[in-house]
């Protein structure tokens, strides 16, 4: 197949499918979900770096100032945020959900959460289980958010099920009164079929999803080659326009979150970070994978500055080396373009992929530690290869390894745009030069 056809194929078969999938209304919710809980989840992973970060010199003035106890501030803002994750994104999904129906956003969210809680089970003490009401409980939430707001969309719609409250009664009020039927038929089906699991296989929903589907899913997805096709695919995405991250967000944080917090939680109780399980995380790909931005475009900027000579590819690379740092790279995706660039197509998808390659098997032969911190995306690297290994060089040594060879790979595909630039715009370069020359500049 020529590249012409491929290109055609792509573009004909391939972008309509992703395009629809990314704009799928579930997909699009729970995409949302994760993202509004996004701060509570790198502040809790913060906390937990700032308790266990490898310096005795700081732990040592920490205790001096604080006391003995000053990790306690960091284990309750943990408890506050990834101790209960799936309730944070059981009410942050049902109400995105919600809202793209107009319907009540706050009732549905309520009421996904009284239906999680239904759900979990309960300890001795006949307190709640953490265990199932953090990421362990990632894949009943999210499914209990969708389930539960679309029975809600449904038994709104029946006027019968609605409490008339008299004129003047506060809006507020009427609509908690509309969703009080609902809601005791949602809670009542969720308690009722939480008793026929039990009764049935002798476990909770949550341990029986959590070993026959998520258990084994995790393990698949802590290897090299589930780290290939999300890399590879998060290219092709966008590559054509489509924004790979978005699409592929609901899946990768569904499967990936969960690792990470078991990480964090076996680095908070002294586990090294070398020990940890988990080697394929979001971090991962954020820290080694995706510097700059997807295609790793930082390199891309390096290779321009290095190599380049045409006024229009120097001129993009320096608006998008600002930006490019804190790894946003729109500029350079659709300023030089790479989208749908032919010239950039080999190394835009090739190049994640050999630093996949490249970062697993630093982490896997033990030169490197796992990630064990979640950081807002935007953290420049270096500084995140530093703080996602919970405080160690090694990490920076790897993404400037990783950077290296994303340069030299990009270097001669630019190298031939570039020709290809001053031929075709060689005329207003001259000019440009020459106007300069004579004006003394």
């Amino acid at each position: 197949m020529t590249q012409n056809k491929f290109m055609q194929f792509m573009e004909e078969k391939f972008m309509p499918v992703a395009g629809k999938i990314g704009s799928l209304r579930h997909l699009v919710a729970i995409r949302d979900g994760f993202v509004g809980i996004m701060p509570l989840i790198i502040i809790g992973s913060l906390a937990v770096l700032i308790n266990n970060f490898p310096w005795d010199g700081f732990q040592d003035f920490m205790v001096m100032v604080f006391g003995e106890n000053w990790k306690s501030v960091g284990d309750s803002i943990w408890n506050g945020s990834f101790a209960i994750l799936s309730l944070l994104v059981t009410a942050s999904i049902a109400y995105k959900l919600a809202e793209s129906y107009e319907v009540d956003g706050i009732s549905a969210a309520l009421i996904a959460v009284g239906a999680l809680v239904v759900l979990t089970p309960v300890t001795e003490d006949f307190g709640l289980s953490f265990t199932w009401l953090g990421a362990q409980g990632l894949f009943v939430a999210v499914l209990t958010s969708i389930l539960a707001t679309e029975v809600f969309r449904i038994l709104t719609k029946y006027e019968r099920l609605r409490i008339k409250m008299p004129e003047g009664v506060p809006d507020g009020v009427t609509k908690s009164f509309n969703a009080l039927l609902p809601a005791a038929i949602i809670l009542f089906s969720a308690g009722l079929f939480n008793t026929l699991i039990t009764a049935g296989f002798d476990q909770s929903i949550h341990e029986l999803v959590f070993s026959v589907i998520q258990e084994p899913l995790q393990g698949l997805s802590n290897t090299m080659g589930s780290a290939l096709i999300f890399a590879f695919l998060n290219q092709l995405l966008w590559f054509f326009g489509l924004h790979g991250t978005n699409i592929l967000g609901p899946v990768m944080e569904s499967i990936y979150l969960p690792l990470i917090e078991e990480n964090q939680s076996l680095f908070a109780a002294g586990t090294s970070a070398f020990d940890v399980p988990y080697i394929v995380t979001k971090p991962f790909f954020d820290a080694y994978v995706f510097m700059g931005g997807s295609g790793a475009t930082l390199a891309l900027i390096l290779a321009i500055f290095l190599v380049v000579k045409s006024k229009h590819y120097r001129t993009v690379g320096k608006l998008s080396s600002a930006p490019g740092i804190f790894n946003i790279n729109e500029p350079m995706l659709f300023g030089l373009p790479v989208v749908l660039n032919p010239m950039m197509f080999i190394p835009f998808l090739l190049i994640p992929v050999i630093l996949t390659i490249v970062a697993y098997s630093a982490i896997a032969l033990g030169f490197v530690p796992k990630t064990v911190a979640i950081l807002p995306w935007t953290t420049p690297p270096i500084l995140s290869g530093y703080l996602v290994t919970g405080g160690s060089w090694s990490g920076v040594i790897l993404q400037l390894i990783n950077l290296s060879i994303a340069t030299a790979m990009y270097i001669p595909f630019i190298m031939a745009a570039d020709r290809s630039q001053m031929k075709n715009m060689g005329s207003e370069d001259v000019a440009d030069h020459e106007e300069k020359k004579v004006s003394g500049q």
